[in-house]
């Protein structure tokens, strides 16, 4: 009988038609012992250490694996020198307290009903001991030391190599890690709030239908939307590529004619990560009877395919058994956003920020729109201080920041604190501990930060976008409503919005969704031959835009197979994962144009590309576990108005990717 650990092995990091060499298998098997990995820690470690080295994910051969276990051993050592030169301070920001003695074996969902917090077995006494009040004013960022630079890798995180550290002895605050237009300069913040808000916020997606009763899908509504899909698509690739309706067929149908069938790409095991032998191309009812016929793509010089991908394939089915594809037709693309001069004319003026500003501004160049991007989770697994949430407010603070658009979750049901329950609210809230809940949590550690931005700059446009990890929320489904202000103690300017969103800020389309559907299809993805784009992360977003939907991928990652959380597992209890409503999964697609801006926070490495003239942000988690994280900034500079650069009918492209400078940054 083959040894189990060898046979996910050759699944992992095999191909579909070779197996791995008894020296590789070897090798990788020291990697596990030496590090004490499981073959799914191991294969996460190798994907993170293909996109550093900017590798298309090789085939693994004693020279890659050998350079693999080295870099692993490396980075290992550099992290254990670090750790030894920091020294853990014990002073914080008054924050959720966790319990003396508190052990990781309670549960969360075991109190969602009521949502109500162990502090009401604990009315006598709060266990906080730190006395600083809420409001009270904190260091900004910029005064703040930096320390001397050194690389710490996210991939040692799920090893367990990092042990938890004090925000305030973070490595290497306010680096700025990646540059997009640095031609572009990078403006002084004004020396005061502007007056009057410069951002005009209007919604595309409709909001109220993202209030859908979750939980309740039925099968013949699934099956209806994933037909309507491929159907849709059908008739835009047949209009796109100018072809008759003639030259559509099904793809499960015997002919020795050329076609061009359109289907969603699919496995044929449920179990097993897609590869070439296991490739099947499922159709709509309407068009093949929903049959799925196997794909042979021998003929192709290279091919990247994805569970749920709808594609256009030109080929033949000369034996009734599997389809023979010649060529990958390319999906057609969303149109790009515009507007009218006269518009644009209107946004160009409000950013001069009111009457009061015309008099000392530029009239030919109002000050560029700041704006900030960032993820949650806000804190780290060992407290509930949020300190990165206070550190990144008061830099929006500082600037002057138009907007802050922060994205969930704020409350994390994976954090361990959170799902253990065995913490304590700062000492000077004031509840009654019999009828707390989350929100009550939520109130006093989250709203206060939000609020003072409020208090500093009024004009601010704060946007919260929700999480399937958002414990304060009870649509657990994606795409999901947008979670109830009630209890928040929200200042009423701050918004709370759907999740996916699509809204334009002034002219500016803006695409958000907290959803991280690029590490699901990096992990998914099926690469074979030479393709077009070797970059793996600009790859993936690129298949959000062609596919026109925040969450392409169907069905998604087996949520085993996510990245670790630090909750505890208790029975196997896994990660909440992608959360999908099939019967609403049309709330997921894009709306009318392509945005101008589409933001994505992933665990994937955090970047800023433009890809198909869509500016495509992954602005990083601003605490991931163990160590801070990142965040984003976008200064995005006026439109220059001319009437011959304008389409037929007055209306001018945003071509927000080159007037926009987007800073990716440690926090």
């Amino acid at each position: 009988m083959a040894d189990p650990v060898v046979a996910e092995l050759n699944e992992r990091f095999g191909t579909a038609n070779t197996e791995l060499s008894p020296d590789v298998i070897y090798e990788l098997q020291s990697i596990m012992r030496l590090h004490e990995l499981d073959v799914q820690d191991m294969f996460f470690k190798w994907e993170s250490y293909c996109i550093k080295m900017d590798m298309d994910q090789p085939t693994m051969s004693m020279s890659t694996v050998r350079k693999f276990k080295q870099d692993l051993q490396d980075t290992l050592e550099r992290a254990n020198r670090a750790q030894a030169l920091e020294q853990v301070k014990t002073e914080k920001r008054p924050g959720g307290t966790p319990r003396p003695g508190a052990r990781n074996n309670s549960d969360v969902f075991g109190m969602l009903d009521g949502l109500t917090t162990p502090a009401a077995r604990r009315a006598a006494k709060l266990g906080s001991a730190r006395k600083t009040p809420m409001g009270t004013p904190i260091s900004r960022l910029k005064n703040e030391p930096v320390s001397s630079p050194m690389r710490l890798e996210a991939q040692l995180d799920a090893m367990g190599a990092i042990p938890p550290s004090s925000f305030k002895d973070r490595l290497n605050a306010g680096e700025v890690i990646e540059i997009l237009n640095e031609n572009l300069p990078a403006p002084e913040p004004p020396i005061a709030p502007f007056g009057e808000s410069r951002i005009k916020l209007t919604a595309a997606s409709d909001q109220k239908k993202l209030g859908y009763k979750p939980l309740a899908m039925k099968l013949s509504e699934t099956s209806e939307i994933l037909d309507d899909r491929i159907d849709d698509f059908t008739t835009l690739v047949l209009e796109h590529h100018k072809l008759d309706e003639s030259v559509s067929g099904s793809a499960a149908m015997q002919s020795t004619t050329e076609i061009v069938a359109v289907g969603r790409i699919a496995s044929d095991s449920s179990e097993g990560k897609l590869n070439a032998a296991s490739l099947v191309l499922e159709t709509s009812r309407r068009t093949g009877g929903g049959f799925r016929v196997p794909l042979n793509v021998s003929k192709l010089k290279g091919y990247q395919f994805f569970p749920g991908q709808i594609v256009a394939l030109r080929g033949t089915n000369t034996t009734g058994r599997e389809f023979t594809v010649n060529e990958v037709l390319r999906m057609p693309l969303m149109r790009n956003a515009a507007s009218t001069l006269e518009t644009m004319a209107a946004h160009r003026e409000r950013l001069r920020g009111g009457p009061d500003a015309m008099d000392t501004d530029d009239d030919e160049n109002p000050m560029p729109l700041n704006v900030i991007f960032a993820s949650g989770p806000y804190t780290a697994d060992d407290n509930l201080d949020f300190e990165p949430l206070h550190t990144l407010i008061n830099e929006a603070a500082d600037t002057y920041a138009d907007a802050v658009i922060l994205a969930g979750p704020f409350i994390d049901a994976e954090h361990p604190l959170i799902a253990s329950g065995d913490f304590d609210l700062p000492e000077e809230a004031v509840y009654d501990p019999d009828a707390a809940t989350m929100s009550t949590v939520f109130k006093y550690l989250i709203s206060p930060a939000l609020n003072r931005l409020v208090s500093a700059n009024p004009n601010v446009t704060i946007l919260l976008v929700p999480s399937v990890r958002d414990v304060i929320d009870r649509h657990v489904s994606w795409p999901q409503d947008p979670f109830p202000r009630k209890e928040l103690g929200l200042h009423k300017s701050i918004k709370i919005i759907g999740n996916p969103m699509t809204l334009s800020l002034n002219e500016t389309v803006v695409g958000i969704s907290s959803q991280d559907a690029l590490w699901e299809l990096k992990h998914e993805e099926l690469i074979g031959g030479m393709v077009e784009d070797t970059n793996g992360l600009s790859r993936v977003a690129r298949y959000l835009i062609e596919q026109r939907h925040y969450f392409p991928l169907f069905p998604p990652t087996d949520r085993t197979k996510l990245p670790k959380t630090g909750r505890q597992v208790i029975d196997g209890q896994a990660a909440p994962g992608a959360m999908l409503d099939i019967s609403y999964l049309k709330l997921g697609e894009m709306v009318n144009v392509r945005p101008d801006v589409l933001i994505v926070p992933s665990a994937l490495p955090p970047f800023a590309k433009v890809i198909e003239s869509v500016l495509v942000i992954n602005p990083g988690y601003l605490s991931q576990r163990k160590r801070a994280g990142t965040y984003a900034r976008m200064t995005l500079y006026p439109p220059k108005l001319s009437e011959a650069d304008a389409a037929p009918g007055g209306m001018l492209a945003h071509r927000v990717f080159e007037r926009a400078r987007v800073e990716v940054t440690r926090i």
